[in-house]
């Protein structure tokens, strides 16, 4: 298995906020795994990042509700979105630990928005916080936290 560290992230020469705009705009995919699980990225700023998604029947549990892996990949997403948007040209990162809290189920047919947030960038880390919330109802239905490592590929 190749370290992720020795790849250079797409689209070289674009800062981590310029990537993601250009996902924004659809003019770049966003990681494979978003178009398996439905997740869209909505809107960047510097140091925030929105995911619009609606987890679907095939999403689920064996109880039927929506499996807890949805929405660590979608908590985890958005919060390290927050940190990439603050990486400048020619860095990355990736997560290093995350923690979701989920407060209650999210109803099937439901749009919900996963926004992240970074509490801080430094040249070696990122850390972030998350929340999902119903888009029509504001209902909040988990939370996370999440530490990255910063890098920079070698050439």
């Amino acid at each position: 298995m190749k370290d992720d560290t020795t790849r250079a992230p797409a689209t070289p020469g674009l800062s981590g906020i310029e990537r993601q705009r250009e996902t924004v705009a659809g003019r770049r995919e966003g990681p494979g795994i978003w178009k398996v699980l439905g997740f869209r990225l909505e809107a960047v700023s510097e140091g925030q990042a929105h995911l619009l998604a609606e987890p679907r029947p095939e999403m689920c549990n064996s109880n039927g509700t929506v499996h807890g892996g949805w929405y660590g990949t979608l908590l985890d997403s958005c919060m390290a979105c927050a940190i990439g948007s603050k990486l400048a040209a020619g860095q990355g990162s990736t997560t290093l630990e995350y923690k979701v809290n989920i407060l209650r189920s999210i109803p099937m047919g439901r749009v919900v928005r996963a926004t992240g947030t970074a509490q801080h960038v430094g040249r070696s880390s990122g850390v972030a916080v998350g929340e999902v919330r119903d888009v029509e109802t504001g209902q909040l239905y988990a939370t996370g936290s999440t530490t990255c490592m910063v890098f920079t590929p070698k050439p």
